[in-house]
């Protein structure tokens, strides 16, 4: 029933594809407008539109190295690098 189509980005003119997948998507939640940005574009506007993200910097709970983390940490509760993070969620 869908079909893929070459649509062109209003605001880099590159062409990109609305594939017929994401025209069903766009059809079963009744979204009435193509889209008019490629990913990259679209992307980019989204990123822009958070601002620069604080990250606070802290001592890792488990091995001491430096950590730097997206939110500002308390002291009741530990806090672990990106590795010992992972390592701790791989172990459950």
């Amino acid at each position: 029933m869908y079909e893929d189509k070459t649509l062109v980005c209003k605001d880099c003119g590159a062409e990109f594809i609305f594939s017929a997948g994401e025209q069903q998507f766009y059809a079963e939640h009744d979204f009435q407008n193509e889209p008019q940005r490629c990913k990259a574009c679209r992307d980019a506007k989204k990123n822009a539109a958070k601002g620069p993200r604080e990250l606070f910097t802290t001592v890792c709970a488990n091995c001491g190295e430096e950590a730097r983390v997206p939110f500002k940490p308390s002291d009741d509760r530990p806090v672990y690098c990106s590795k010992c993070f992972e390592a701790q969620r791989a172990g459950r």
